[in-house]
């Protein structure tokens, strides 16, 4: 997905489509590629904002620790660039988590926001010290292993094993992450809050997308809050990447939900 630079802002960006604003984060050793099969799908009725978050992509990557909040003060820094007002700001597992600080924050520059494969929930103490590991592993031995281990249980466990092409490019992407900043981003989600509340509390609707076979962010951590304009969905067969796993369908989710604000 071809890039933009703004000038003074530390993140690289795509910007394609027209009509509302619709601002799509990836996750975790992801870059905007993540959205590549989804886009396509989406710009001819949105315009597409799909940055690069900080220590990703073709973004900086500077010396860590994170904070979630700075992840979301980038998109926020965005959206003045860009001279966008409002949009709907959807966030994939990490990016879902940057999603909620921005929502928490800045309510009022969004329309609506959500989580695709993420949750509310903080990590619980296994989480945070395998936080603390793949932070330092990544440090120690580059991305590559990491990635190489973890990018199929991103997968649902039979497509993992048909969609090798989809599956490469997941690792394509992975292999491209600075350990910098992916050293920086996993202590940031290590020590980011629980934030039912954000979505409890907000007067905007929210779409929350789960994985019907997805073992990092499953339905019952998807769903773990929502509001009275919630709109809660499962993608069935699917894992943790239904960006790759079942582009159409989460981008006819997006869609729905986005027309009908």
């Amino acid at each position: 997905m071809e890039r933009r630079e703004q000038q003074g802002l530390p993140i690289r960006y795509a910007d394609r489509g027209d009509g509302p604003a619709l601002v799509l984060l990836h996750g975790f050793m992801g870059s905007a590629d993540y959205w590549e099969r989804v886009v396509p799908l989406l710009e001819g009725h949105f315009r597409c904002i799909v940055p690069d978050l900080l220590g990703h992509g073709a973004s900086e990557a500077p010396e860590g620790p994170y904070t979630i909040e700075r992840l979301a003060d980038g998109v926020f820094r965005l959206l003045d660039e860009l001279k966008i007002e409002q949009a709907v700001l959807l966030g994939h597992s990490m990016g879902g988590y940057t999603a909620l600080s921005f929502a928490e924050r800045y309510p009022e520059r969004l329309s609506a926001f959500g989580l695709i494969h993420s949750t509310p929930l903080p990590d619980d103490e296994a989480g945070r010290e395998k936080r603390t590991a793949v932070a330092e592993r990544v440090l120690r031995e580059g991305v590559r292993p990491f990635v190489e281990q973890s990018a199929p249980n991103w997968f649902a466990p039979d497509n993992a094993k048909r969609m090798t092409a989809e599956l490469d490019r997941v690792l394509e992407i992975g292999f491209g992450t600075n350990p910098r900043g992916a050293a920086g981003a996993a202590l940031a989600m290590r020590e980011r809050p629980d934030r039912k509340r954000v979505i409890r509390d907000s007067k905007l609707p929210v779409l929350l997308i789960a994985g019907g076979e997805d073992g990092i962010a499953p339905p019952e951590k998807a769903f773990a809050a929502e509001n009275p304009r919630t709109t809660k969905r499962v993608i069935e067969g699917a894992g943790h990447m239904s960006l790759f796993e079942a582009p159409q369908e989460l981008a006819r989710q997006i869609a729905s939900f986005a027309e009908s604000l």
